[in-house]
């Protein structure tokens, strides 16, 4: 049974504290009035104390011990930002005794152990959200409105484009780019942010051929590199291309070429190109500039997800984005890895 979150401010865990804790830590800070960050979970926490700073409240404890979080009636919901390699287990003991959770990305290492996760937060009655922050970009939003809209005609093309770069160290962390620890390479660990923001705007892909591979620039066991051709339910045909050996590191791009009009998505903002010659700009973010990698990114936005989450357990909704549904990313970069092992292309299930 899940536990209770009534009260005016939801007691969360972060379970992790790795790179993006403190963007979680600082997400929290600026939801004091729904939530209090009671306990950051970590192998080590006395390495993980430094992240007290960055919060805006009574410092949280630190611990080791996720079964006395998980048993603790005043902590209602955590943030698990774990490497996949130990998301299932975790999330067991956080579901059996009752705790909604909400997960970095991915869900999991594959689309089987993605189910099972889904499976016990099902069973256990909890809620799973994952945190696909991308879709709470202003820009993004205003391209939902306008594609849900229904005056950009019918959709006939789309490209996806993931053009960043790693360095070699990045990968020199234990585990990293390994199927083992995070299911993959580029498209798992860092692409797959801008799959979910194409296919909640596109609709779901039905056919795909694709290659992968490691290029030169690093070395590490799985894909750095991927391409693929895309066929989608509703006619439209389509390319994907991620990568993090693309160096100057930029930034994502998204563009859908409709009946009556092209968008261009990036995190920058919104351009529209309409036929008949005009241009509009839309939710422009005046903070563009040189992009960093590795920056964290703007807590804002983990921060809008993390409300959206609070407020649907609140009132016993779903989610922006429930586990269920983020399984479909987690096929479609199936499907790429497959069609790259045998050249072949490869359909999937709407």
């Amino acid at each position: 049974m899940a536990k209770s979150v009534a009260g005016a401010r939801v007691g969360v865990a972060l379970i992790g504290a790795g790179m993006i804790a403190r963007t979680h830590v600082a997400a929290l800070s600026g939801l004091h009035s729904v939530a209090q960050l009671r306990t950051i979970v970590s192998r080590r926490p006395e390495r993980a104390r430094h992240l007290a700073e960055h919060y805006d409240g009574q410092a949280p404890e630190f611990s080791a011990d996720l079964s006395a979080v998980a048993a603790d009636p005043s902590i209602s919901m955590a943030i698990v930002a774990t490497p996949p390699s130990v998301r299932k287990g975790v999330i067991e003991q956080l579901a059996k005794a009752g705790t909604h959770i909400l997960l970095e990305k991915p869900v999991a290492r594959t689309p089987e152990e993605a189910l099972d996760v889904v499976e016990i937060c099902e069973r256990e009655g909890v809620t799973l959200g994952v945190l696909f922050q991308h879709r709470m970009r202003q820009p993004s939003i205003a391209a939902a409105r306008h594609v849900a809209g229904g005056m950009l005609g019918n959709l006939g093309l789309v490209e996806i484009a993931v053009p960043l770069w790693r360095d070699q160290s990045y990968y020199d962390e234990l585990g990293r780019g390994t199927y083992a620890r995070d299911g993959g390479g580029v498209m798992i660990t860092n692409a797959i942010h801008s799959i979910d923001l194409a296919l909640s705007l596109t609709g779901p892909v039905t056919r795909v051929q694709a290659m992968t591979a490691t290029s030169p620039l690093h070395e590490m066991e799985a894909e750095d590199f991927a391409v693929a051709g895309l066929r989608f339910a509703n006619g439209a045909v389509g390319s994907f291309v991620a990568s993090t050996a693309m160096y100057p590191h930029r930034t994502e791009v998204i563009r859908l070429h409709f009946d009556n009009a092209s968008l261009r998505l990036s995190k920058d903002g919104l351009e529209i190109s309409w036929r008949d010659g005009r241009t509009e700009i839309e939710a422009a973010d005046g903070t563009a500039g040189s992009v960093k990698p590795l920056s964290g990114g703007r807590h804002e936005w983990h921060q809008a997800v993390i409300a959206d989450f609070i407020d649907a357990i609140r009132v016993g909704r779903k989610p922006m984005v429930t586990g269920r549904q983020a399984l479909v990313s987690h096929h479609l970069i199936a499907a790429i890895e497959a069609s790259s092992r045998t050249g072949r292309p490869v359909d999937l299930a709407c």
